[in-house]
């Protein structure tokens, strides 16, 4: 009888989507990952010209669109302290195909993976399906991940390590000295650091810095999307960067795993990337003060929160009982336990809706902290 692969038994449907599905349909959701303002204009544009030109009925090359790739190598030029060549590039189906190519091309099974706890779902996750042992490593107070408790945490069969800033789900940025140290310890120990930079643009109180500017090597992989920066989750459209011959390895398991990204989205993402950047700057100004109405409302509650510097989310230390007290109240939050192990203790609250919004849930969480206190 054909049975499940044992890297499948060991990943489970993500604790974020449990949170969602438990939740009532008039709930106020401040456990949603994704921005809450439309696509730049400009992009929607471009995919409905391309469509309606018939320039988007038939696969592009596997690597995304030439124009696309020229798009994003412009970008690092102009955004990052590094360039990367349009043939070094793969589009990709969003950032999640991004980081699955990125680990599937460079662990073995048995190999380690190390990543920051609490992190993302999908360093876990597809560390598993690629047969790898994942590693993960706690944090510091503020949140950050700490460059020698990476260093301590390399064996003999350590394949990679994650660094993710901004950081999901702790609105954590690294600072400069961090990312160099990062791009000290890929050298030094020759292991791929998988640097996810989704969130780049979402920064508000630091710099964002890349591992690959430091790098004298060619152990960094970027992972990158228009997910975040253009408000563009839906359509899919991510990539990764990095040296010719870690391309060539990714390519492999891109192409039969996904063939192409969709070409819709490519045309979108070559306008966004291209055209006007003043919806992101406007974006971010909002999350600006959206976070600073979370925060002074989370420290009215007697809640200790390290204060995000970036992307769109706050993780608040919260008493026993108190993610399901609001849930009960219908705001959805997610229990910090989600993202590992040490974020057992936390909650992680998007604040990814709009001022009004979230002021109403600020107050129903007061209810909460006050009911199990």
């Amino acid at each position: 009888m054909t049975d499940f692969s044992e890297r499948v038994e060991q990943v489970s449907i993500s604790g974020i989507r449990e949170v969602f599905e438990a939740a009532g349909d008039d709930a106020i959701n401040l456990g949603l990952g994704q921005p809450d303002f439309p696509t730049p204009e400009h992009a929607r544009r471009a995919a409905v010209e391309a469509i309606e030109a018939g320039e988007v009925d038939a696969y592009t090359s596997n690597k995304g669109t030439l124009e696309l790739r020229e798009a994003i190598s412009a970008k690092h030029d102009r955004d990052n302290e590094f360039s990367v060549p349009p043939e070094n590039l793969i589009a990709t189906s969003g950032g999640s195909e991004a980081l699955h190519v990125a680990i599937e091309a460079h662990v073995d099974p048995g190999e380690e993976v190390i990543f920051p706890d609490p992190g993302f779902v999908s360093y876990d996750a597809l560390t598993r399906i690629a047969g790898g042992e994942p590693r993960p490593v706690a944090l510091r107070e503020d949140l950050t991940l700490d460059p020698a408790a990476v260093e301590d945490a390399i064996t003999d069969d350590t394949a990679a390590f994650v660094v993710n800033s901004p950081s999901n789900p702790t609105g954590a940025v690294q600072s400069e000295e961090d990312v160099r140290e990062f791009a000290r310890i890929a050298d030094e120990h020759d292991v791929l650091c998988i640097s996810d930079e989704v969130y780049e643009h979402i920064v508000f109180d630091e710099e964002h810095h890349s591992p690959m500017a430091y790098a004298e090597s060619d152990n960094v992989v970027v992972v990158n999307a228009c997910s975040k920066t253009y408000s563009m989750t839906g359509w899919r459209l991510g990539w990764v960067a990095a040296s010719e011959r870690r391309i060539e390895r990714m390519l492999r398991v891109h192409q039969y795993a996904q063939a192409c990204a969709s070409a819709p989205a490519q045309f979108a993402a070559e306008a966004a990337l291209t055209g006007p950047q003043d919806p992101v700057e406007e974006m971010v100004a909002a999350f600006e003060e959206r976070r600073d109405v979370l925060l002074d409302g989370l420290a009215d509650m007697g809640l200790e929160t390290p204060t995000p510097r970036g992307a769109f989310y706050a993780m608040p230390e919260v008493p026993d009982g108190w993610v399901d007290a609001v849930l009960d109240r219908g705001v959805v939050v997610v229990p910090g336990g989600a993202f590992g192990e040490h974020g057992k203790g936390y909650a992680r609250i998007s604040y990814a809706t709009d001022t009004e919004t979230l002021k109403e849930a600020i107050e129903v969480m007061r209810e909460a902290t006050n009911a199990v206190q």
